[in-house]
C-alpha cells in the first residue's frame, strides 16, 4: 500500500495490542489454528502501525473485543509485518476488517461504522446470521462446514508440481524460477497434515509471484535418487533451490501463511530491477502505474539544457534508486520537461524546477513531490520517508488522471537546434529606385 496516505505517526506494534487486551494478536503461525479451524465467528482487523486511521480505531477495537468476549472472537493482524496474510485476503488499504463466519475460506468485508458500538452491532448481526445458517443446515440433516482447513481457499493440488528423478534437474536446477521443494513419504502423518497447507500455499504463491516462485513435491520413497542426493533422512523435509546456488533447508513454520511469507521473501530477493521507461504513450503510463502500488516519475530538463551526458547522469541516478528499492516492485518512469504538460500541471511542477520527481498512487489518486535534491541521497531520503508513512501528499490533478501524449522516444543523442533554411536571392530583381523610407 502507499503508506503516505493519511498516516503521519509511526508507532510500535506493542502500542496497538498486547497480551492484556481482549484482542487476539494473529500471525501466519497461529492464524489457521485460531481462526480458520475455529467454530467461532471472528472479526479480524488488518492494520499497519504507521496508519493514522488504524491508530484512531485501536481504542474502539479494544472496547468492542471486551464487550464481545466469550461471544465473538476479535483479532488483529499487523499486515505490514505479515504481508502474506494481507495478500491472501486481498487487503489493499488500512484498516481493513474481515468477518470470518460460516465459510472461513470466504470472509466478508465489514462495512459498518468504526465506533465500538457500531462494531459490536455489526458482530451481533453477523452472529445471528451464522446461527440461522447453522439452524437451517441442521434442519436439512446436513453437516455444517464451519471448520474447513486453510486460509483464503483450499488451494489447487495441481499447483504443486510433481517432481521425479527424471524431471527434477530440468525443472528445478536448470529453470530460472526459485523452488520450494517438499520431500515426503506417503505414510508420514506430518506430511499428510502439511499437504493441504502446501497446496493452498502453492496456489497463492503462483498467483502472487506470477510463477517466479514454484512449489514442488517429491515422493522420496519412489524417487530415491534425487532424495539421496540431498541427504533426505526425515519427512517432510523442505528445501529451497535457487539457480546456480546450493540448496538450503527451509526453517520456517508449516502453515500456509508461513510458507507464503517465505516464498514472497524469496521472490523479492530475486526480483529483477524494474525497467526505467520513458513515458511515450498513455497505455505505457497506465500499465506501469496501475500495475504498481507506487509509480516514481522523473521529469528531466530539456535535452538542449543538459545534453546527452547530463540526461544520462540523471537516468543513472534513477536506475540506482530503482535497484535499491526493487523489492517494493514500484513502477519507474521518466519524461522530458514540456513533453507531458498536463502531467506536470497535475503534479504542480508547472514548468520550472527541473529535474523534478513525484511518486504517484493511481489507486488513491494521490502524489508526493521530491522536495530535496535530485541525487541518490535526496531521492533515497524522499522514498524512505514514503516507505515509513511520512511526507505530505496531495490529490492528483483534482482527482482525475492527466492526459498523456504520444511522443517519439529519445534517440540517446544531444539535442539539435532547428536549422534555419537559406534562401537564394540571386534570381530576384531588385528595384534600384526604391524609396529607403519604404523599408
Amino acid at each position: 500500500m502507499l503508506r503516505v496516505l493519511g498516516c503521519s505517526l509511526v508507532l510500535s506494534v506493542q502500542a496497538f495490542y498486547s497480551a492484556s487486551d481482549d484482542v487476539v494478536v494473529l500471525t501466519p503461525s497461529n492464524f489457521n489454528k485460531e481462526v480458520i479451524q475455529s467454530d467461532s465467528l471472528w472479526l479480524v482487523e488488518f492494520y499497519a502501525p504507521w496508519c493514522g486511521h488504524c491508530q484512531h480505531l485501536t481504542p474502539d477495537w479494544k472496547k468492542a473485543a471486551t464487550a464481545l468476549k466469550g461471544i465473538v472472537k476479535v483479532g488483529a493482524v499487523d499486515a505490514d509485518q505479515h504481508k502474506s496474510l494481507g495478500g491472501q485476503y486481498g487487503v489493499r488499504g488500512f484498516p481493513t476488517i474481515k468477518i470470518f463466519g460460516a465459510n472461513k475460506n470466504k470472509p466478508e468485508d465489514y462495512q459498518g461504522g468504526r465506533s465500538s458500538q457500531a462494531i459490536v452491532d455489526g458482530a451481533m448481526n453477523s452472529l445471528r446470521t451464522l446461527v440461522k445458517e447453522r439452524l437451517s443446515v441442521g434442519q436439512n440433516g446436513e453437516k455444517s462446514n464451519t471448520s474447513q482447513s486453510g486460509g483464503g481457499g483450499a488451494g489447487n493440488k495441481e499447483d504443486v508440481v510433481e517432481l521425479t528423478d527424471d524431471n527434477f534437474d530440468k525443472m528445478v536446477l536448470e529453470g530460472d524460477e526459485v523452488w520450494m521443494v517438499e520431500f515426503f513419504a506417503p505414510w508420514c502423518g506430518h506430511c499428510k497434515n502439511l499437504e493441504p497447507e502446501w497446496a493452498a500455499a502453492a496456489s497463492a504463491v503462483k498467483e502472487q509471484t506470477k510463477g517466479k516462485v514454484r512449489l514442488g513435491a517429491v515422493d522420496a520413497t519412489v524417487h530415491q535418487a534425487v532424495s539421496s542426493r540431498y541427504g533426505i533422512r526425515g519427512f517432510p523435509t523442505i528445501k529451497v533451490f535457487r539457480k546456480g546456488e546450493e540448496p538450503e533447508d527451509y526453517q520456517g513454520g508449516r502453515s500456509r501463511g508461513d510458507i507464503i511469507e517465505r516464498a514472497l521473501d524469496l521472490f523479492s530477493d530475486h526480483a529483477a530491477t524494474p525497467e526505467l521507461l520513458e513515458i511515450l504513450s498513455e497505455d505505457l503510463f497506465k500499465k506501469t502505474c496501475e500495475d504498481s502500488q507506487l509509480c516514481v516519475i522523473g521529469v528531466l530538463p530539456h535535452i538542449l539544457d543538459t545534453g546527452a551526458a547530463g540526461r544520462n547522469g540523471y537516468l543513472e541516478v534513477m536506475k540506482k534508486m530503482s535497484e535499491k528499492y526493487k523489492k517494493k516492485m514500484w513502477g519507474w518512469l521518466w519524461t522530458e520537461a514540456g513533453a507531458q504538460m498536463e502531467l506536470e500541471a497535475s503534479l504542480g511542477i508547472g514548468g520550472f524546477g527541473y529535474p523534478a520527481m513525484a511518486a504517484i498512487n493511481t489507486r488513491k489518486m494521490k502524489f508526493a513531490l521530491l522536495r530535496g535534491s535530485f541525487s541518490e541521497t535526496g531521492i533515497h531520503e524522499f522514498l524512505r520517508e514514503l516507505s515509513v508513512g511520512r511526507g505530505s501528499t496531495a490529490t492528483l490533478g483534482g482527482g482525475n488522471m492527466p492526459k498523456i501524449h504520444t511522443v517519439e522516444p529519445w534517440d540517446g543523442n544531444d539535442g539539435q537546434l532547428p536549422v534555419e533554411e537559406d534562401y537564394d536571392l540571386s534570381d530576384v530583381d531588385l528595384d534600384d529606385d526604391f524609396d529607403k523610407d519604404e523599408l
